[in-house]
C-alpha cells in the first residue's frame, strides 16, 4: 500500500551533495529524508581508484566512500528511501513528490541533488573498458597516467580544457574531433593549438577501442575517418570521453528555472533556485567543477541555505500564530 512520508528536508539524489546536505540538515534537527533514485550514491558508485578526496593518504574506492557517507547520515538522523521520483509539484508548500513505488513524499523544503551524467560512445568497447584506460573525467583520472600517451575525444570547451589539463601529467596528448573545426570558444582553442604537447587529428571518430592483458586494460583505439571511412590504429595508454554532460533535471522542465543545457541556476553564492525553498546542489548546478569535493560542499551550502529559510518561515508565522490564540 502507498505511504505518505513528510520531512522539513526532501532531498532528491544520494551522491555527495545529497549526503552531505542531508548529514547537515539532520544535525540542524530536520529529519531529512533522502530519495535515493536510480543510481543510490551517485556516479562515484561506478568509479573505482579515488585519489584526490580530502583526508585520505591512499587510494580509496568510490563506493565504499559513498557507503560512509551514507552511514554517516543515517547515524546522525538521516531516513533512505529506495525510490525514483516520477512526478512533482511545486506549485505551492510543502513540495510534493511522487515516486516510481506509488509513495508520496512531502517536504516543507526540497534539495535537488540529482546529478549530473557524463555523455559516452555507447561502444560495447567504451563499456568494457570504463576504468581500465577509459574515462568521462581528466580531473579526477588523469593523475593516473603521467608520462603515458593519452588521447581527449570531443570539439567543445569540455574536450578542449580537458586536453589542456592532461598536459600537466602527459607530454603527448592528442585531441581526436569528428569534424575539421572545434565548437570550443576561441580563447580555448588558441590555448589549444600553442600548446607543444597537443596534437590534434581531425575528421577521425573511434571505431573502436581495443584491450589487452589480465586483468583487460586500454592499449589502442581504432580510428575511423569520417570522410574517407578509412581506419586507422593509434597505440595509447589513456582515453577521456569529453563530449558533455547531461544534467538529470527532466523532471523539473517547465516547473523550474533550467538554463538552455538544462542546469539549475542558483542565485550566486546560494544553493536557491528560483522557486523560494527549493534548493540545487551537486553537477545539478555546476557545469564547471563536476567534482565529489565541490559537490559536498555545494551540498552543505544548500542544508544551511534551506535551515536558513526554514528558521525565517517560522518566525514570520509565529506571530500569526499568537493572534489567533489571543482572539
Amino acid at each position: 500500500m502507498a505511504a505518505t512520508h513528510s520531512t522539513r528536508m526532501l532531498i532528491l539524489g544520494s551522491g555527495p551533495a545529497g549526503l552531505t546536505a542531508a548529514i547537515y540538515g539532520a544535525r540542524a534537527g530536520l529529519a531529512p529524508i533522502v530519495v535515493q533514485g536510480i543510481q543510490p550514491g551517485g556516479q562515484l558508485t561506478i568509479t573505482t581508484d579515488v585519489e584526490n578526496y580530502p583526508g585520505f593518504a591512499d587510494v580509496i574506492q568510490g563506493p565504499w566512500l559513498m557507503e560512509q557517507m551514507q552511514k554517516q547520515a543515517e547515524h546522525v538522523g538521516t531516513r533512505m528511501e529506495w525510490d525514483h521520483i516520477v512526478a512533482v509539484d511545486l506549485s505551492q508548500r510543502p513540495f510534493r513528490m511522487i515516486g516510481d513505488s506509488g509513495n508520496i513524499y512531502v517536504g516543507d523544503t526540497l534539495v535537488i541533488a540529482t546529478g549530473a551524467q557524463a555523455k559516452w560512445l555507447n561502444l560495447p568497447s567504451e563499456e568494457r573498458l570504463k576504468g581500465k584506460g577509459v574515462s568521462a573525467c581528466a580531473t579526477c583520472d588523469g593523475f593516473f597516467y603521467r608520462g603515458k600517451k593519452v588521447i581527449v575525444i570531443g570539439g567543445g570547451n569540455t574536450a578542449v580544457e580537458e586536453a589542456l589539463y592532461m598536459t600537466n601529467h602527459s607530454h603527448d596528448v592528442t585531441l581526436i574531433h569528428r569534424r575539421d573545426s572545434l565548437r570550443a570558444e576561441k580563447i580555448l582553442q588558441q590555448r589549444l593549438f600553442a600548446h607543444p604537447n597537443i596534437k590534434v587529428l581531425w575528421n577521425r571518430e573511434i571505431a573502436e577501442f581495443i584491450g589487452e592483458g589480465t586483468p583487460e586494460g586500454l592499449v589502442a583505439a581504432d580510428l575511423r575517418d569520417t570522410t574517407t571511412g578509412a581506419i586507422e590504429r593509434i597505440e595509447l595508454d589513456g582515453a577521456f570521453v569529453a563530449i558533455g554532460h547531461v544534467p538529470a533535471t527532466e523532471l523539473f522542465k517547465g516547473k523550474l528555472e533550467v538554463d538552455a543545457d538544462g542546469y539549475i541556476p542558483v542565485t550566486p553564492g546560494t544553493s536557491r533556485t528560483s522557486i523560494p525553498g527549493v534548493f540545487a546542489c551537486g553537477d545539478v548546478m555546476d557545469k564547471v567543477y563536476r567534482q565529489a569535493v565541490t559537490a559536498a560542499g555545494t551540498g552543505c551550502m544548500a542544508a544551511l541555505d534551506a535551515e536558513k529559510f526554514l528558521a525565517e518561515a517560522d518566525y514570520e508565522a509565529a506571530p500569526a500564530a499568537h493572534e489567533v490564540e489571543a482572539a
